[in-house]
Formats: structure tokens, sequence, C-alpha cells
């Protein structure tokens, strides 16, 4: 694990990058590599936020205690950084990303889409594969 300034980072973020969409993942892409190889939801959302709706399969660090805790994502596994609107989540990807965590992934959703994936006939399906 690298800590990479942000020349060093932005600099390799070509066309080939963009466009292949390697900042990304689909909560249906985050919730199989969950399920086969462990995903995280890093859920960036405040307190308030969560107790309003609280998602107990996610690790929550609200985004600005993401510099004292960063320690505490997974360097070994894709993690998808997650908030309400998706602004956190690209914050929190790029620092992530600075720090070193090199299987970070944007989740691509706001609360509509994840929920999607969380109906009774998806999650089935997810877990009788």
């Amino acid at each position: 694990m690298k800590i990479k300034t942000f020349d060093e980072w932005l600099g390799g973020l070509d066309l080939s990058f963009w466009g292949t969409a390697q900042h990304k993942v689909t909560p249906a892409q985050f919730f199989d590599q969950q399920q086969s190889e462990g995903a995280v939801l890093l859920d960036l959302r405040s307190p308030e936020e969560v107790g309003q709706l609280a998602l107990p399969f996610a690790l929550h660090i609200p985004i600005n205690e993401l510099p004292s805790r960063w320690q505490e994502v997974p360097a070994d596994r894709l993690v998808a950084t997650f908030c309400s609107s998706v602004t956190r989540a690209v914050v929190a990807w790029a620092y992530l990303q600075l720090c070193g965590l090199d299987k970070v992934r944007i989740l691509d959703a706001g609360y509509e889409a994840l929920a999607a994936e969380l109906k009774p006939g998806r999650v089935y399906k997810r877990t009788r594969r």
C-alpha cells in the first residue's frame, strides 16, 4: 500500500480508466462481491442520517472522521463508498485512493438503487447461487 500524492494519482487516471468505469461499482456488483469475497460497504453518512436509516451490514465512518479512521478500512478486498447523494462517496474514494487503498470503488447509487438490490427476489437469487 503506497500513499500517493494527488498529482501522482490524478496523472494515472486517463481515458481508459474513466471510459471503463474502473472507479465505480453497481449495487448488484457490490452485493455479488460481498457474498463471494466479503466486500465492504463504507457508509459515510452522518450519525443523524444513520439514525434515520441504518445499514447494519455496512462499516460506518462519517466522512468527517475518515482522516483519523481510514486505517479501519480493509485494504485486501473491495470497499464500496456510499452516501445518499454520491458526493461524499466520491470524496472518500479519492481520499482512500491517495492513502493507497486501490480496491476502493464508488457505489454508483443512492438510496433507491441500493434498496432495489435488497428486495426479497434479488436477495433470494443472490443467496442461492
